[in-house]
C-alpha cells in the first residue's frame, strides 16, 4: 500500500486517480506526472481530459475506473454537493481500502467534515486540502496547500502534494483546511478591494499610479494584492492586469469563497463586517458582468470606469 511504500521508503511513485480537472487542476495533475507518479485523470470535459494526457497522464473513462487502482485519490471539484456526490456514489464503491483521498476542492467546512468522517468510517483515509495560487501557481506547481486530517494522513499527502505546491501546511484536524482557505480568500478580497481604492483614488489625485507603487510597495501599505498582484497595469509584470484582466482567479470563484466565508461567519457567530461588504461589491460586480474577469479587475469597478452594463460606469461608495 501506499502508506507502507513511503515509510518504508521503498517507493517514490504512487498510482494516482485525479478527478475534476479544470483550468487549475489540469496543471496540478501535470506537475504530478513530472514528479514521476503514474496518474489517471477523469473529467466531464473532454478537452481538460486530453490537456492532461498531453501532459504525460492516462485518460479515465470514468471516476470509477479511475480510483479502482489508485493508492490516492486526488479530487478538484466545484462545491460541496459535488465532493458529496462524487464521493459517495462514485469513490467509496470502487476505492480499495485504504486508499487515501485528498479533496483539493473549495468547499464549506461542514461537506469537508461529513466526507472525511464517512470515508475515515468506511475504512479510507481522508484530508481536506483546499489551494491557493491560481492559475498560474497551478501550472509552476507553487501552491499553497493548507491541509486538514490526522497528522499520519498528512505526512502521507504531504508527500504527493510537495509535487504540486510551494507551501503544505497542515492547518488541524479535518475540515481545517477549509477554513483556512475561506478565512485567506476573505482577507484577500478585503486587501484587494483596499489595493484597488487606493490606486483609484492616487490616480484622482493626479499621482502616476507607477510611483504610488514604488512608494506604497515599500511603505506600511504594502500587501500581496500590491506587490504580486497589483490590479493596475505596468508595476507587476505578470499580474492580470497587464492582460487585459484575463483571470488567474476568477471574481466568479471570489465571490463563491466569499458567500463559504460569510455562511461560515453566520454559522460561528462571527463579526466579519468588511467581509460582508467584499461580498456585496463582489456580486455587483458579478450582477455588472464581471464573472468572468479576474477578481483584480474590481479596480475598474471602483475607478468608474467598467462597461459591463449598459447602465455604463459604475462606482460603488
Amino acid at each position: 500500500m501506499f502508506q507502507h511504500q513511503y515509510q518504508t521508503g521503498s517507493a517514490d511513485m504512487a498510482t494516482i486517480a485525479f478527478i475534476g480537472l479544470g483550468n487549475m487542476g489540469s496543471g496540478m495533475a501535470a506537475n504530478l506526472v513530472k514528479a514521476g507518479h503514474d496518474v489517471a485523470a477523469f473529467d466531464l470535459n473532454p478537452q481538460a481530459v486530453a490537456l492532461a494526457v498531453e501532459a504525460g497522464a492516462r485518460a479515465a473513462q470514468d471516476t470509477e475506473g479511475a480510483v479502482a487502482e489508485a493508492e490516492v485519490v486526488v479530487t478538484m471539484l466545484p462545491a460541496g454537493k459535488h465532493v458529496r456526490a462524487v464521493y459517495e456514489n462514485a469513490v467509496f464503491p470502487s476505492a480499495r481500502p485504504g486508499t487515501l483521498f485528498i479533496d483539493c476542492s473549495t468547499i464549506d467546512v461542514d461537506s469537508a467534515r461529513h466526507v472525511g468522517n464517512a470515508a475515515l468510517g468506511a475504512g479510507f483515509r481522508f484530508v481536506d486540502a483546499p489551494v491557493s495560487g491560481g492559475v498560474a501557481a497551478a501550472q509552476g506547481g507553487t501552491l499553497t496547500f493548507m491541509v486538514g486530517g490526522a497528522a499520519a494522513d498528512f505526512a502521507d499527502a504531504e508527500r504527493v502534494l510537495d509535487a504540486m505546491g510551494k507551501a503544505v501546511i497542515h492547518a488541524g484536524d479535518l475540515g481545517a483546511g477549509q477554513a483556512a482557505k475561506i478565512c485567506n480568500n476573505m482577507l484577500l478580497a478585503i486587501t484587494m478591494i483596499g489595493t484597488c481604492e487606493a490606486f483609484a483614488l492616487a490616480e484622482k489625485l493626479g499621482l502616476d499610479q507607477q510611483k504610488f507603487f514604488d512608494i506604497s510597495s515599500k511603505a506600511s501599505g504594502q500587501s500581496w494584492s500590491m506587490t504580486s498582484y497589483c490590479p493596475v497595469p505596468g508595476p507587476v509584470e505578470t499580474s492580470p492586469a497587464n492582460a487585459d484582466y484575463q483571470p488567474g482567479f476568477g471574481a466568479a470563484l471570489m465571490l463563491k469563497d466569499l458567500k463559504l466565508a460569510m455562511d461560515a461567519a453566520q454559522s460561528a457567530g462571527a463579526t466579519t463586517p468588511l467581509g460582508g461588504q467584499a461580498e456585496a461589491l463582489y456580486a455587483m460586480f458579478a450582477n455588472l458582468g464581471g464573472s468572468e474577469m479576474d477578481f483584480s479587475a474590481i479596480y475598474k469597478l471602483l475607478d468608474g470606469s467598467w462597461q459591463g452594463s449598459s447602465r455604463g460606469p459604475v462606482v460603488a461608495h
